[in-house]
């Protein structure tokens, strides 16, 4: 009997596809077992997701030491979700929705946009998966409870940290430049101490803040955390009055919790001035100098700095258009004369072109004239002017409204002769001639009032 075999082709079997799953973890709150904290999570999800043979690891996401309150300043997070997108994650893991975020707002939208992407959230401590029929309400309800959590935490703190304040005592180390902590005290760092007072005194000088950033950095000075000096942490010294040897508690406040946004103390809230805490490196009567000098440039905007190069118009001429100040234009000179002269144009014309502003152009000579008039004086006095007037707006073409301190206000006519002011005697006889041609031809022609062209 004949032997009949049958081949039997081999089935591939299809193995289940691995769910890749990650954990998020977050450690907020300074306290001694934060590290041993954070680092529990962590090994916890390590050894829970490599145990599951469903699942492939995808890692864990940890931030330490950062608020839950606010996505933007949680790299890790933003790594997991950056992860999410490029399809590296199935399922996050995460302890609980405090832990996922204190914001509800933050919390649902970042929910929602994960499920559409088909990625599960698990919460171990609430026992909610997002992708569940009723996942999202009890996030929003259980995320409401953590926010109004973080809010309550966050009145806590104010209220310990402002029964500090009354105390005299500070809200923890700060750093300055100029000081070290030693035990609970400021101790001055006499090296620094020096800069600080190079500060104080070039700033009485007139010295620019931005100058004396320069001059630092030639003398290879580093700031308190080892950068150059900027203009902005200059200003900040200069504002300072730890250094008199006395502390201000709560010049600045949070807003909102949730953001974290904070504002600067106008008298919204009590401040706490605590006298004699330390060494002074800058005298009080320095230091108050200093704070009615800087009033004082305030108030001048641009003409208070003496390091820029300015006139009595700076800050004084306003676009009637956009209301920005003109700006003094770089130097002019007609084609029949070695003579240079300046024009003021807004500085949104100037800077973006007359698509966004066409006020008109002035000259620098016709303000002086026009200025000299309103003044009643043969020749402009910058003194004068800058003691007199508090502004100018050009009105039309050739119209300027000039507004006095004590309250008057004159209307003054000006006519653009820039660049016939600058005419040489040789231009003018030319100019002579070709008027008179033009008499005897019967085409009299006006002297041109277009102070761009080159005639």
């Amino acid at each position: 009997m004949k032997k009949k075999i049958t081949k039997i082709e081999p089935t591939k079997i299809e193995l289940p596809k691995l769910k890749k799953v990650a954990a998020y973890a977050r450690v907020s709150v300074d306290k001694g077992r934060t590290m041993h904290s954070f680092s529990a999570q962590v090994s916890f999800y390590n050894n829970l997701i490599q145990k599951n043979p469903e699942w492939e690891y995808a890692g864990v996401y940890a931030d330490l030491g950062i608020s839950g309150t606010d996505i933007k300043n949680r790299d890790e997070f933003k790594r997991l979700l950056d992860d999410c997108e490029q399809g590296k994650i199935d399922i996050i893991l995460t302890k609980s929705i405090s832990r996922f975020a204190r914001n509800t707002v933050d919390l649902l939208n970042t929910v929602r946009h994960l499920k559409k992407l088909g990625i599960e959230v698990r919460f171990e401590k609430e026992n909610i998966n997002s992708m569940s029929g009723d996942g999202e309400l009890m996030l929003s309800i259980l995320a409401s409870f953590a926010q109004e959590e973080s809010i309550s935490i966050s009145n806590n703190v104010k209220w310990g940290t402002r029964k500090r304040f009354q105390q005299g005592i500070p809200n923890g180390k700060f750093g300055i430049y100029g000081y070290r902590w030693e035990d609970e005290h400021l101790v001055i760092e006499p090296n620094e101490a020096k800069i600080v007072r190079i500060i104080y005194e070039n700033f009485l000088k007139g010295i620019s803040a931005e100058t004396t950033g320069k001059q630092l950095q030639e003398m290879n000075i580093k700031s308190y955390k080892g950068g150059d000096f900027g203009a902005s942490s200059i200003r900040a010294i200069l504002s300072n009055i730890t250094y008199t040897g006395n502390l201000l508690f709560q010049k600045e406040y949070i807003v909102d919790p949730i953001t974290k946004r904070s504002k600067k103390n106008r008298g919204e809230l009590p401040q706490y001035f605590v006298e004699n805490t330390h060494e002074a490196i800058i005298p009080m009567e320095i230091f108050e100098k200093v704070q009615e000098e800087r009033k004082r440039r305030r108030t001048l905007g641009a003409r208070g700095n003496r390091s820029l190069n300015t006139t009595a118009f700076t800050s004084k001429v306003k676009c009637p258009l956009c209301g920005m100040n003109y700006r003094r234009s770089g130097k002019r000179q007609s084609k029949y004369s070695t003579e240079i002269y300046y024009v003021w144009i807004c500085r949104t014309k100037s800077e973006k072109g007359a698509k966004y502003c066409s006020a008109k152009i002035i000259p620098e000579k016709e303000l002086q004239i026009a200025s000299s008039k309103v003044l009643g004086i043969e020749e402009f006095d910058s003194n004068l002017f800058d003691e007199k007037v508090e502004k100018i707006i050009p009105i039309g073409d050739d119209l300027l409204e000039f507004y006095f301190y004590d309250g008057t206000i004159i209307k003054q006519e000006w006519h653009s002769h820039a660049r016939t002011r600058c005419w040489d005697d040789v231009r003018r006889k030319e100019w002579g001639v070709q008027i008179k041609k033009r008499w005897e031809d019967g085409k009299y022609v006006k002297e041109c009032k277009n102070d761009t062209c080159n005639c």
